[in-house]
Parts: structure tokens; sequence; C-alpha cells
């Protein structure tokens, strides 16, 4: 081909494809991508396509995170030294808040930093830890929680109670036939 001269002088060369070609073909490409992608999601679950697509960037798997903290109660009334305090208030709020299966509860002792210890061992934590197992026990035994829906924590040293914390731990339970 040989190139005219335009009227301002410079020299006019017909592109060799149109412009709009190679940006229909990069959105055509696009368009498989995706399809391919949502085609994979179907074939395999969620978790092993994930896992796939990090291996492949070279991530680690995270860490499962704690559950998603929704609410609290706390017990107080424990004398100090003591493990036991009144417990019904405790057992109907965990009972109501516990019937949702994604639910789970943390409880967690603590002591008064004063002179509040274990008499045998002369320990605040060991303290804290027989309060949160004593509130545990107490909301298995009167069936409000089951056992693998609680998590036990010991912080001695801020007051003589133990907390109750609701957490939301993952998607619904419901399966597709189910009622809620």
């Amino acid at each position: 081909m040989i190139p005219a001269l335009t009227p301002d002088g410079w020299d006019e060369i017909a592109p060799a494809r149109t412009v709009w070609l190679i940006t229909l073909a990069d959105l055509a490409l696009l368009l498989i991508g995706f399809f391919a992608l949502l085609q994979a999601n179907r074939a395999i679950d969620r978790a092993t396509l994930l896992e796939g697509m990090r291996a492949g960037f070279g991530i680690e798997a995270p860490a499962i995170p704690d559950p998603m903290a929704v609410g609290r109660a706390r017990i107080d009334g424990f004398a100090p030294g003591s493990t036991r305090a009144d417990m019904r208030a405790a057992i109907d709020w965990a009972r109501g808040v516990a019937r949702d299966p994604r639910i789970r509860i943390t409880v967690s002792g603590s002591t008064d930093p004063h002179g509040d210890v274990d008499a045998e061992t002369g320990s605040a934590a060991i303290l804290a830890a027989d309060r949160a197992r004593f509130v545990a026990v107490a909301l298995v035994a009167d069936g409000a929680v089951s056992p693998d829906r609680l998590t036990l924590e010991v912080a001695p040293g801020s007051r003589r109670a133990v907390t109750l914390s609701v957490g939301f731990a993952g998607e619904s339970q419901i399966q597709s036939g189910d009622t809620p």
C-alpha cells in the first residue's frame, strides 16, 4: 500500500485491523473465562474450589476465626473463693439464645484482683476456671446448651463473675427441605 499525503502533509496509513475487532475478542475471552468459573463452581464444592485457588496463588489456608460476638450476659454473686452462684436466669437466657444451631457460647470465668483465690491452691486462675466449669456444667446438665457448642476461657483479675458471650459461628445449618 502506498501512503497518501493528506492536506496537512502527513502520511495516512490505513490500519491493518479495525480497533473494535480487538476489543470484541477481549470481551469474548473474558466472558468465556467467567462462564468457565461458574461451571467450575457448580462442579465442586465451594471449599475445594477456594482451596485450589489459594494453592494456585501460593496462599496458606486461613485459620478458623473466632465466632463473631452478638450478645453477652454476666453471672455475678460469687462469694470470694467460691464457685457457686444462682444460675436460674443464666440458664433461661442461654436456652433462649441457643435455639439457633449457628450460635456458640464462650464461658469466661474471672476473679476479683484482691485476694479472690482458690482455697486449696491459692491460685486465681484455678478459681476462675472452676467458676467457668461450674456454669458450663449447669448449662449442659439443664439441657440449655449442648457441650459441643461451649468454649471455656479463664480471665483472672477482673471481677468475681462469669461472662457468657454468644457468638455467631457460621452459615445456616438448615437444609433445603427443613423448616426453621
